[in-house]
């Protein structure tokens, strides 16, 4: 047996794409970006990685809802690479996220106007959040590596 399990800490790059399945099932996509700083001074790099991010069913309708773009979002669950060809014909790669779980956290607008800064970054979770039973960090200061 094999498992998998990443958890990413970024800012949604566009607002959720919402729907139903012909079956019946709601699900919900966006971007994710990713920032890494190294180095400092002239030495500063910044690189970003994209995740998109697909939610199902409960979760999907609650991302739906809440998830806008800019919000600094923890998203827990499997990726997978893919590989395409773009509209030039061009090799290009994605990474997607299929989400087990979720937390909003501070997003740029609360952080620039002040607001929100008081909890320290806290999540902040509508009634019924993310649900699942799964009990992960909600500060990033707390992921248990």
């Amino acid at each position: 047996m094999t498992y998998q399990h990443t958890i990413i800490i970024g800012n949604v790059g566009r607002d959720p794409e919402f729907k139903y399945t012909p079956q019946g099932v709601a699900v919900c996509s966006f971007s994710v970006a990713v920032s890494k700083v190294t180095g400092r001074g002239e030495d500063r790099k910044e690189t970003t990685t994209w995740f998109r991010v697909t939610l199902w069913r409960e979760r999907a309708e609650t991302a739906s809802q809440y998830v806008k773009k800019g919000m600094r979002i923890m998203v827990a669950g499997e990726v997978s690479a893919r590989a395409y060809l773009d509209k030039n014909n061009q090799p290009q790669a994605t990474l997607e996220l299929t989400a087990s779980d979720f937390r909003f956290l501070d997003s740029r607008a609360d952080s620039a106007s002040g607001e929100g800064g008081g909890g320290g970054g806290a999540a902040r979770r509508p009634q019924g959040g993310s649900g699942g039973g799964t009990d992960y960090p909600e500060e990033p200061g707390d992921l248990p590596f």
